[in-house]
């Protein structure tokens, strides 16, 4: 399935085979982004560090909590509704920082940058199907930080079935379908050199999509040319 193939090679997940410094969670509306950023605090002893403001996610962050059950406060920062949630899932107050600025990939990794000085060991955690994309954005921000080392893993692999998508069948709806298509076809978009890279708007460095992951690209605008989304969105 051409959606399945971008999917998994947007969902960026390294290998942890190094203690890990800190833990940066991006803000989303993925509430599962909350349940890994905490196992990894307490795989690794880390330190977590949430970034994210009010952005083009929060409102679909609030429908996520409410369709959990959660009561959801309009209009707060995506950073503090995951620093309440983080220390509900019983993470410590003082283990949790925020930057609550930023409002895209780019300025989650510009202004993290700001609040960190000395090379360590980040591992990243994002919404799956803007992992990669936020990884060559803190590449782009940390490359003056020699010693740095990032390491991206997506909180999960989307589970694509006919009408929506999760975590797993039995998990609670992330995306409609649509709206996951319109998402994954918009990052191979961005990622491109004349878009988002060097040639375009110079917001991260080169990215080498594979050659099959173009043709799954390719393959699913022809089928829904009215999801593919604007170079400016």
């Amino acid at each position: 399935m051409d959606e399945d193939v971008i999917a998994r090679y947007l969902a960026r997940r390294d290998p942890i085979e190094q203690p890990v410094d800190r833990v940066v969670l991006m803000g989303s509306a993925v509430l599962e982004s909350v349940e890994a950023a905490a196992e990894a605090h307490r795989a690794y002893g880390a330190p977590i560090l949430v970034s994210g403001g009010i952005g083009h996610s929060t409102s679909f962050l609030e429908d996520a909590l409410r369709q959990r059950g959660v009561e959801a406060t309009t209009g707060r920062p995506e950073s503090h509704v995951f620093r309440d949630l983080l220390t509900s899932a019983g993470v410590a107050p003082e283990d949790v920082a925020v930057e609550d600025r930023s409002t895209n990939c780019g300025e989650n990794a510009a202004f993290t940058r700001e609040l960190i000085s000395t090379p360590q060991t980040l591992l990243l955690i994002q919404d799956p199907t803007m992992q990669r994309r936020t990884h060559a954005c803190f590449e782009r921000s940390f490359a003056d930080l020699a010693g740095t080392t990032l390491i991206s893993r997506a909180p999960l692999i989307p589970w694509i079935g006919p009408d929506r998508v999760s975590a797993g069948p039995d998990r609670p709806e992330i995306w409609t379908r649509d709206r996951f298509r319109s998402l994954i076809l918009g990052e191979i978009h961005r990622l491109s050199p004349d878009v988002y890279g060097p040639r375009g708007r110079n917001f991260i460095d080169h990215v080498d999509i594979p050659a099959e992951v173009l043709a799954a690209y390719n393959e699913l605008a022809t089928r829904h040319p009215q999801l593919v989304r604007a170079a400016a969105t």
